[in-house]
């Protein structure tokens, strides 16, 4: 009887590729035009995915632009249509994360696995990766997965949370070390709490393992800010994050149009020169 390596990933959906830009304001005039172009082309749907425009709050920078593409070369393009525009030369980028949407199939893969197990099987064989595709196309067609991979930019829900985070690697803590099963089971806990803020709060999980220093990336959207501080808070008291997560920096604000981010950036310009 074989049993399973411990250190084996769990199986992952992906789906679209994410690029969250952040940048400070220079000095000099802007156009809004362009950008307003590429902001209506995305959420119109005449490309696959959407791209939004943040004002940050409380940070040393000012905006952060969120662009979901179906593919790389997509999201190289909508990175490209920004740096074409005007608005662009006033643009200094602090900070970027790429990654990929991402379902992970923790229970999937340790039942898979346990049943691998059971029959005498070897862990990846035939049967294993016959079964596996199968579970694995029933989850991305069910309308929770969809909405994972694909998802919207919710209308109603202004204000938004970004951070990305990676799992621990310390003696004692190391993440990578746990069996399928603890991990199944921590991050099956750890998801109960998210559900909690249904409805209150929309949350993006994005992979970013081989694309990014960091490993997972996390943007959320609610109509409260608050919100932010409460999910994470519960969240954080998990097992799985209180014993092995690490988190990123934090960027929060609102969702503005192309209009009212050119007009952030003439009044950053003018403030820069009153400070003067």
């Amino acid at each position: 009887m074989t049993t399973p390596p411990i250190a084996h990933p769990p199986e992952t959906l992906e789906g679209w590729f994410a690029l969250h830009q952040i940048f400070r304001f220079k000095k000099g005039s802007v156009e809004a035009g362009r950008l307003a172009k590429l902001v209506k082309g995305a959420q119109t749907g005449t490309t696959a995915g959407w791209s939004c425009f943040v004002r940050l709050i409380g940070s040393s920078s000012h905006l952060m632009a969120i662009h979901f593409r179906d593919s790389l070369d997509a999201i190289g393009v909508a990175q490209e249509e920004l740096a074409r525009t005007q608005l662009a030369g006033k643009l200094e980028p602090t900070y970027t994360f790429l990654s990929v949407t991402e379902a992970g199939l923790y229970h999937l893969t340790a039942e898979l696995a346990r049943a691998t197990q059971s029959r005498g099987g070897k862990f990846g064989d035939e049967e294993y990766v016959r079964a596996l595709d199968e579970r694995s196309r029933a989850e991305r067609e069910s309308a929770h997965v969809r909405r994972r991979l694909y998802p919207e930019l919710p209308a109603d829900m202004p204000y938004v949370s970004f951070y990305p985070m990676s799992k621990r690697r310390d003696a004692g803590q190391n993440w990578y070390a746990l069996t399928l099963d603890d991990r199944s089971r921590l991050m099956q806990a750890h998801g109960i709490s998210g559900r909690r803020y249904a409805g209150k709060v929309q949350q993006v999980i994005t992979g970013a393992i081989g694309l990014d220093k960091w490993e997972w990336g996390v943007t959320l959207f609610a109509r409260d800010p608050l919100e932010f501080k409460k999910l994470v808070t519960d969240m954080r008291f998990d097992e799985v994050s209180a014993k092995y997560a690490e988190f990123g920096d934090f960027y929060v604000g609102r969702i503005i149009s192309a209009e009212a981010t050119a007009s952030r950036a003439r009044r950053a310009r003018g403030g820069s020169k009153r400070a003067r």
